[in-house]
């Protein structure tokens, strides 16, 4: 008799604990800081900011360019917070995307005095292969790298120099590296992945 009433008691509990609702702990929910894409209707949005929690503005959100994250990794760009040299970097950024003018794009990034700065290296970067002085390209991917070993935009760009000079084998290890920063979903890995899909020799417009 006693031992029916413990398993009915038993049972009674473990049925109540079943239907009860689970207890959530306060403020959870979304943590992780925002993670990397960018919403703002600024097209300079998100383009300084890490992609981090975004304080400020980081990379335009030009097509090709925007980093997103997974998940909660860590940022993928580096924040521009002085408001002078976001204001020069635009000008740089405007310069090289909006009338395709490297050369002077070039000293408008070494006039900002970051040369280590990753976003200004990359930028110079792009422009020195933008202008066929694969040369002076690797050095300033090399130098972003070096500043931001995961500065994204970095590694998609320099992708697609390894490519230009035939570098497949290494084209595939930046998007690889692409992956582990920011997953597949993103457009730094998108553009570098239909890049590789391209027969070789494929002129790339980027």
């Amino acid at each position: 008799m006693i031992t029916a009433t413990i398993r009915l008691v038993t049972l009674a509990i473990f049925g109540t604990a079943l239907l009860s609702p689970p207890a959530f702990a306060a403020g959870g929910g979304g943590g992780g800081g925002g993670g990397g894409g960018v919403s703002s209707t600024d097209p300079y949005a998100g383009a300084y900011s890490d992609q981090k929690p975004q304080p400020q503005p980081t990379y335009p959100n030009r097509s090709g360019t925007k980093a997103t994250q997974k998940g909660k990794k860590p940022n993928n760009q580096s924040s521009i917070d002085d408001p002078a040299f976001a204001a020069g970097y635009r000008m740089a950024y405007d310069t090289i995307y909006e009338r395709n003018d490297y050369a002077v794009a070039i000293a408008e990034l070494k006039s900002l005095g970051h040369d280590d700065h990753p976003n200004v290296a990359n930028l110079i970067g792009y422009s020195y292969r933008k202008l066929g002085d694969y040369e002076q390209s690797q050095v300033w991917y090399e130098r972003a790298l070096k500043a931001d070993p995961n500065h994204v935009l970095t590694w998609q760009y320099y992708g697609l120099w390894q490519l230009e000079r035939g570098n497949r084998e290494q084209a595939l290890y930046h998007l690889s590296r692409i992956a582990a920063i920011c997953g597949t979903d993103c457009e730094e890995y998108r553009s570098l992945a239909a890049a590789l899909d391209k027969p070789t020799g494929a002129a790339l417009v980027y």
